[in-house]
């Protein structure tokens, strides 16, 4: 059973209800490992991947291995135009690991991101361009402006943001319809069923306050205007499935075992893995969401792309939440 794909509100991609984040392609997993996964998952009937300029750069030589990876299977296995390719630019400095100007909000930087990556993927265009982070340094009248600016240039067809506040999402799409550009079509948050013991986990193991996760009043306002998002860490770092080591720890608390002990006893009913439920969480929203898987095990892979099939009410969503 094949995933079934629908349309991208906004835009004429129509992609597959779950993404695959390929951050350690090129890196982690290479070569017959990698051309696997891929085959894999488009033979499943995927075709959503997710990337970013700032793969794998934590990974000694993984710098830019990501887009380098996937430009690859692209290649290797000749369906670029069957695919969505979204990847990611305008990540502040992260030290040693990812060395940046302190300003990387600038047309100039967007615009030598934008180069690396289509060399590295070795493509014509980005169908999916999302800015990383957010500055508030800099109006988003003035970003709205330069991302279009790109758009015109036939380098990038739409723009996404991560990690953006609702409130600067809203603003930037007001002025993209009164000045007619096009506006964000797609938010990209930390997001999960786990209740977080504090801000999100960067690569490094430590706190990234230039992250966000998906707030009650960020819910709200998605569920209101059906903005379309595609979450990180859909799982908690496996938390939801099981794990109980490194990043998947900062979710566990009081909150989140009880959720994980009823997505248990849920899967139970549904006979299906709490893996799979908490995507299916994910997806019984009333507005399009796109989880971001994350995995390069083929075993976890064939798991939670058989979340699709489950089918959560509203009111076993809620339930799951309760407590």
């Amino acid at each position: 059973m094949e995933l079934e794909r629908s349309r991208l509100p906004g835009t004429n991609l129509e992609v597959s209800p779950l993404c695959y984040g390929v951050m350690r392609f090129g890196s982690l997993v290479r070569g017959k490992e990698m051309y696997e996964l891929y085959r894999q998952y488009c033979e499943a009937g995927g075709n959503f991947f997710d990337t970013a300029h700032s793969y794998a750069c934590w990974i000694p030589g993984g710098d830019g291995a990501s887009e380098r990876g996937l430009g690859e299977c692209l290649r290797r296995f000749g369906n670029r135009h069957e695919v969505v390719v979204a990847t990611k630019g305008g990540h502040p400095h992260q030290g040693r690991f990812y060395p940046r100007p302190d300003d990387c909000m600038t047309a100039q930087v967007i615009a030598s991101d934008i180069t690396d990556s289509l060399e590295r993927l070795q493509i014509d265009y980005i169908d999916l361009f999302v800015l990383h982070r957010d500055d508030p340094r800099h109006p988003v009248e003035e970003i709205v402006e330069m991302l279009n600016g790109e758009i015109a240039s036939g380098r990038v067809r739409y723009i996404g943001a991560s990690n953006w506040s609702v409130a600067r999402l809203s603003q930037a799409n007001e002025y993209a319809a009164q000045k007619g550009l096009q506006g964000f079509v797609v938010s990209s948050p930390q997001w999960n069923l786990a209740h977080p013991n504090h801000s999100p986990i960067g690569w490094d193991g430590r706190y990234d306050e230039t992250a966000l996760m998906m707030g009650e009043r960020d819910l709200a306002w998605h569920s209101e205007t059906r903005f379309p998002v595609m979450p990180w860490t859909p799982t908690a770092y496996g938390y939801l499935a099981g794990a109980d080591s490194g990043n998947a720890l900062s979710f566990d608390n009081a909150i989140s075992r009880e959720r994980r002990r009823r997505a248990e006893r849920l899967a139970d009913e549904l006979a299906c893995t709490p893996n799979q439920i908490s995507l299916a969480y994910l997806l019984a929203h009333d507005f399009p969401v796109f989880p971001i898987l994350g995995t390069v095990n083929a075993g976890h892979l064939a798991d939670s792309l058989a979340a699709d099939r489950i089918r959560l009410t509203a009111e076993q969503r809620n339930w799951l939440l309760m407590g």
